[in-house]
């Protein structure tokens, strides 16, 4: 019955890590509804300052905000990386850093230089491991997006492209698009595009700036370019715990199915030995 035991001891070492799987697809369940409301909380924040300052870049020049103005080229750009600390969420981070490194690989055939901003652990490893400038990083984020872990590491990026050191700034995350989808993303957030600047509104605006608009203006874009951010930041951690609670449930499934097949087998094990046991108890009763 050698075998048997040590299928007996498989069994319990899977159903072991069965217990453990559906305990943190619970967890991910619990937590992904709380991202997922964050995220629903952080837009109206956010689509109120672009609408403000849609507002003020109507009312001066582009030329007035450093971050309205337009690169006659491109030749180094800044990428703010936006991953999970922990593993187990499935392809999650594997996805936003396969992206990552193809903007990579195309940047070094056009002869662009880029520097990086990581946010979250795994997008540190990968930028390190992939030799790439990393100009700031934070990592240990936790399970809130907390301004103050992000604004040290953002500011590096954002005062470069206003000293005109960098021509562009992009952003890579995994934005939720629902349980069972998330989507890497690359997106350009500097220099404004005219789709950031577009508002429609019902009634006539007007404001009284102090000390004037174009000063007002740079400190808004300032708040917007964080607000952008930080709902990259919570649509990446919506993405996390759900891609953990799909990857812990299916592990759990296939935990389940391990524990079945190995039950079989241990039964089949089991049956053979008592066929053997008898036939031999038989085979020595007709000797006699």
């Amino acid at each position: 019955m050698a075998a048997g035991k040590e299928i007996r001891t498989q069994i319990k070492s899977v159903q072991s890590t069965q217990k453990i799987t559906r305990a943190m697809q619970m967890v991910a369940t619990s937590k992904m509804r709380k991202t997922q409301d964050r995220m629903r909380q952080a837009r109206p924040y956010a689509d109120k300052v672009r609408e403000v300052m849609a507002h003020l870049a109507q009312a001066t020049e582009k030329s007035a905000s450093p971050f309205l103005r337009i690169p006659a080229q491109t030749k180094r750009v800044g990428i703010i990386l936006i991953t999970a600390d922990k593993g187990l969420c499935g392809g999650l981070n594997t996805n936003a850093i396969k992206l990552f490194a193809e903007k990579l690989r195309d940047y070094k055939d056009q002869n662009v230089e880029v520097e990086v901003c990581t946010l979250g652990q795994k997008g540190l490893v990968a930028a390190n491991r992939l030799k790439v400038n990393v100009v700031s990083s934070a990592v240990s984020l936790g399970d809130v997006p907390q301004m103050e872990k992000l604004i040290g590491p953002l500011t590096g990026i954002f005062r470069d492209f206003h000293d005109e050191k960098l021509d562009a700034v992009y952003v890579v995350y995994s934005k939720f698009v629902n349980t069972m989808k998330q989507q890497p993303i690359f997106e350009q957030i500097l220099p404004l595009s005219d789709r950031d600047l577009r508002v429609e509104s019902k009634y006539p605006w007007d404001y009284i700036y102090e000390p004037s608009a174009e000063e007002v203006l740079n400190q808004l874009v300032r708040r917007y370019l964080e607000s952008v951010i930080y709902q990259c930041l919570a649509d990446n951690m919506a993405s996390e715990q759900a891609s953990r609670m799909i990857a812990m449930r299916s592990a759990t499934d296939n935990a389940g199915e391990a524990i079945h097949q190995l039950s079989l087998a241990y039964n089949k094990s089991r049956q053979a030995a008592i066929t053997k046991e008898l036939a031999e108890i038989c085979a020595g009763a007709a000797a006699v």
